[in-house]
């Protein structure tokens, strides 16, 4: 098998790069906190310039895609709308407060699909029915019915829609293996994305009418553990609900960790178990997207909505460590939505209305800010060198990650991007609202080949 890129095993925040096949399996790549080991994507391109493929992906989606085998998998929704009339009437039923229509959009029924690109030529080749849903429940305007990213480990790929299901299915054969329904109130639609540790799949169920993590054996879907989340001080559901995604940790001490951002607190599990190993009350944050990343000793997280700050704390506590362990806050410029980018002793947040920060992640004095315009909810990308902004104006800020800001490029595509990028061998994979995106470094103009399906 060819090896094109490493990984790393965290201690304390440090990371031994090893070997690992072509391939990204989970939300942020394969390191799960954006940084991509061993790649050359181009730093320019534009429709006409490094585009390898662009091709039309049925349905709507903010799911990133993950690649094994040769191919890009990802998933969408193929929503039937409604007219203005029957819109208003669906929301009513659904609960929704008419002073809030504008916030929000549903469906008359959606099919929810897995769908598989050809890596090289760009071409669709696979649609797989997961689930077809009768009057869903209404979504964020902002959001989509399949936002969740699939994980990919072994011969499976698992895909994640909230309430509407968890699927188990074979990659050779494209069959389900198993599928279990977790019901919850999401209130503006599923957004956790799914996560693999041994045997265990773990997912953040943080729902507007229950908030816990659980665990599902990977190989049956049954459950092994379910933790709730500490209580919280809110004046009601919306204030409790979260949509934050795990990442796996072991600490100077030896310890795992199960880290899973929540509304008002950040908790430490057991894996095995789900039992608590310690946790912080970050305040009254709520609505959490943004992954946390862990370096240096520390895990770094964005409190979500409301008034979003950026807090380290330490990762070696146990029990509450509120009033010991948090190494600094930082309350100005901190995206609700965007994941932060560590590098080193460095930190990189690009905040939701366009202001890109760099902040010292040891003591959390600001390095630099600079307004660099666009809104943005796809978490940047470091690959080649270099840190790729992408915006939903479809404009790609890439820079250069030094104590100085340095726009080294300013790309612009079409159409929105939520979902966010990602590397692999000389290409980035960018995905918009309607196509999926390969450009690459390739002096072979020739070969470029422009796939559009439908």
């Amino acid at each position: 098998m060819q090896l094109r890129f490493a990984v790393f095993a965290l201690f304390m925040g440090s990371f031994v790069l090893v070997a690992e096949a072509a391939e990204i399996s989970q939300f942020r790549g394969s390191r799960g906190d954006g940084i991509s080991v061993g790649t050359q994507p181009p730093v320019e391109f534009s429709e006409l310039k490094n585009l390898s493929w662009k091709t039309q992906i049925p349905g709507k989606g903010w799911s990133s895609p993950v690649i094994a085998d040769g191919k890009l998998w990802l998933t969408t929704a193929i929503e039937v709308f409604p007219d203005e009339s029957e819109r208003e009437k669906l929301l009513l039923e659904a609960g929704d407060e008419p002073r809030k229509f504008h916030e929000k959009q549903i469906a008359k029924s959606i099919t929810l699909k897995l769908v598989t690109v050809n890596l090289s030529s760009g071409k669709l080749d696979e649609m797989i029915d997961l689930v077809h849903i009768e009057k869903p429940d209404s979504i964020h305007r902002m959001n989509s019915y399949a936002s969740p990213t699939p994980f990919i480990d072994g011969k499976h790929i698992y895909c994640h829609f909230g309430t509407y299901g968890t699927f188990c299915i074979d990659r050779n054969s494209l069959s389900i293996i198993w599928k279990n329904q977790i019901p919850q109130n999401h209130s503006v639609g599923p957004g956790s994305s799914p996560f693999i540790y041994k045997n265990l799949l773990i997912l953040i169920c943080d729902g507007v009418d229950k908030q816990y993590v659980t665990a599902l054996d990977k190989m049956t879907g049954e459950s092994v553990w379910k933790t709730d989340r500490p209580e919280m001080d809110a004046p009601d559901g919306n204030r409790k609900k979260s949509f934050d995604t795990p990442i796996y940790v072991k600490d100077r001490l030896g310890r795992e960790q199960l880290i899973c951002m929540g509304s008002q607190w950040v908790v430490a599990y057991e894996p095995e178990t789900g039992k608590e190993i310690w946790k912080v009350l970050h305040g009254k944050g709520f609505s959490v997207v943004p992954r946390p990343v862990v370096g240096n000793g520390m895990v770094y997280i964005s409190t979500g909505f409301g008034k979003a700050q950026l807090w380290a704390i330490r990762i070696d506590g146990t029990g509450d460590v509120s009033e010991t362990h948090v190494a600094w806050v930082v309350k100005r410029n901190i995206p609700t939505q965007p994941s932060p980018l560590l590098l080193d002793d460095r930190l990189y947040v690009m905040g939701d209305t366009g202001i890109a920060t760099c902040f010292d992640a040891i003591d959390g004095t600001t390095v630099w800010a600079k307004r660099v315009g666009g809104n943005y909810v796809a978490s940047p990308l470091f690959a080649n060198g270099k840190i790729y902004f992408a915006n939903q104006e479809g404009i790609v800020k890439v820079i250069e990650p030094n104590d100085k800001y340095k726009e080294v490029a300013s790309n612009q595509i079409s159409g929105q991007i939520k979902a966010s990028p990602v590397a692999i061998e000389n290409a980035i994979i960018l995905r918009t609202e309607q196509n999926l995106y390969r450009f690459e470094v390739d002096d072979t103009s020739a070969k470029k080949n422009i796939s559009i399906e439908n």
